[in-house]
């Protein structure tokens, strides 16, 4: 799932990092013992990133990427609670106590099939494994450390508050901080802060889309497709008669959805009458409303064509997540701390190999420049496209506000082998370091500033409305543990 923030601006419409660090020495000097701790720790950090991107694990799988974080929070003060919301490799970080409750997000899963080598050509270190092609080691690692240094302050002022990192497992596609808000482990929270790796330094004011993960499973009776095929039903029929009506109706939805779909199943002889087949779809609206009500109509295609080919259909949604709800002014907080921080300076070793994978990406190289600057804050849409991600189900449940930071190199799509072969080096930890000295910042400001804080969950109040209830789009089932385990 895409959360990246694919914005590429004129340089001419970015900030500098280094006029905006002078504007903002007073800030720095406020959380000083948390920017030193982030300073002064790039190998510990570099090390973790790493060795998470070396062995990458898939949604519900991440073991060993759970474990590293687990245990470096551990050894720094963190109570840990372990296999929550019925997912193993998801976890509760918690440090200090009272009030303001801060939450950090954390993700650790791997892409399927985007192994790669750290070099600026296409080298898979093996064929058809996972890889980090969304970043997400760097991810969990920012928030650990941004954790971390937040811990050292809290500590050295003597400050009232609370820590916590949530462990987050198969955000691609697996939804695991939907389950998180269904059980309730937001609650007393009082702000989450969300980042994810990107190709450029921005805050994201993009709702994305609404989403569900649906695969419709059809069963009909084997033969023999030469010798007796008037006694079998084909469950393959039946999912190419329902593509088929699907692809009927794009014509007929609003334009801004999405509706997409593979067949992992479709019989295992072209001589056999498949007796079982399997179509996953993944079907997103900016709207829940909408996205409803597309979804019932694709389900009354599905059993239409069951009918149609003397078939049965079974549904199983497999996810289901939530547009996402950006607090606006918190995100003009992160905003500030940004330009503050600034972009991603690159050595001459770090500007040669991200020339040459622009180069084998056919973009310019003028494009590399970027990473080292902060975009504008953009203009909050009122709808939002593209991809979908469980972190809307978070920001429906508590205030919250993400930025991307560059641990790409500028112009690389995102899940790609470009973004595996840049985040598992030096300019992905930079970025990852990056992130927690925003995260520092803008932490500090929220404890420090009662009426920030009043601000911030007063809009999202407003924003939410008297009447909203949460209601999970992926039912009661429970966390689909074996999603990317062979069916």
């Amino acid at each position: 799932m895409k959360r990246t923030i694919g914005l590429l601006l004129l340089a001419t419409l970015v900030v500098s990092s280094s006029s905006a660090a002078k504007k903002n020495t007073k800030e720095n000097q406020k959380a000083k013992v948390a920017l030193d701790y982030i300073n002064n720790n790039f190998a510990t950090y570099d090390k973790l990133q790493k060795t998470i991107w070396a062995n990458p694990e898939l949604g519900f799988l991440e073991t060993n990427s759970s474990g590293l974080l687990k245990q470096h929070l551990r050894e720094n003060g963190f109570s840990i609670e372990e296999g929550v919301a019925g997912m193993p490799t998801a976890f509760v970080a918690t440090y200090g106590s009272g009030e303001p409750v801060i939450g950090f997000l954390a993700e650790f899963d791997a892409l399927p099939g985007l192994s790669q080598d750290t070099v600026p050509y296409r080298k898979p270190i093996k064929e058809n494994a996972p890889g980090q092609g969304c970043g997400h080691n760097t991810f969990g690692v920012a928030s650990s450390a941004a954790a971390v240094s937040l811990s050292k302050w809290l500590a050295s002022n003597n400050q009232k508050g609370t820590i916590k990192v949530y462990g987050s497992p198969a955000e691609e596609g697996g939804a695991g901080k939907v389950y998180l808000v269904r059980e309730g482990l937001f609650k007393g929270v009082d702000v989450v802060l969300d980042w994810h790796p990107s190709s450029v330094n921005a805050v994201s004011t993009n709702g994305g889309t609404a989403m569900v993960m649906v695969d419709y499973k059809f069963y009909g009776k084997p033969a023999h497709a030469a010798g007796n095929p008037w006694k079998g039903r084909s469950a393959l029929d039946a999912v190419e008669a329902f593509d088929y009506m699907v692809n009927l109706l794009r014509e007929h939805v609003p334009t801004s959805s999405r509706i997409h779909y593979v067949i992992p199943d479709g019989g295992f002889a072209p001589n056999v009458v498949p007796e079982y087949a399997r179509v996953s779809y993944y079907i997103r609206s900016p709207k829940r409303d909408i996205l409803n009500t597309l979804t019932e109509w694709i389900d009354s295609a599905a059993v239409g064509a069951a009918k149609g080919t003397q078939t049965r259909v079974e549904k199983e949604i497999v996810a289901g997540t939530y547009e996402r709800l950006h607090n606006k002014t918190l995100s003009r907080v992160i905003q500030k701390n940004l330009e503050t921080v600034g972009g991603v300076i690159y050595d001459e070793r770090e500007r040669k190999f991200a020339e040459a994978l622009n180069k084998a990406s056919g973009n310019p190289d003028s494009l590399v420049n970027m990473a080292a600057k902060v975009l504008p804050l953009a203009e909050f849409p009122k709808e939002g496209s593209g991809g979908s991600s469980d972190v809307g189900d978070v920001s429906w449940v508590v205030p919250l506000a993400s930025f991307g930071a560059a641990t790409f190199v500028p112009g690389s799509p995102g899940h790609s082998w470009q973004n595996v072969a840049t985040d598992g080096t030096t300019i992905g930890t930079k970025g990852l370091l990056n992130a927690s000295r925003v995260f520092a910042l803008t932490a500090v400001d929220l404890f420090t500033d009662s009426k920030l804080l009043n601000a911030v969950k007063e809009e999202f109040k407003k924003e939410v409305g008297p009447d909203f209830k949460y209601v999970p789009l992926l039912g009661n089932r429970k966390p689909a543990l074996d999603y990317r385990v062979s069916k």
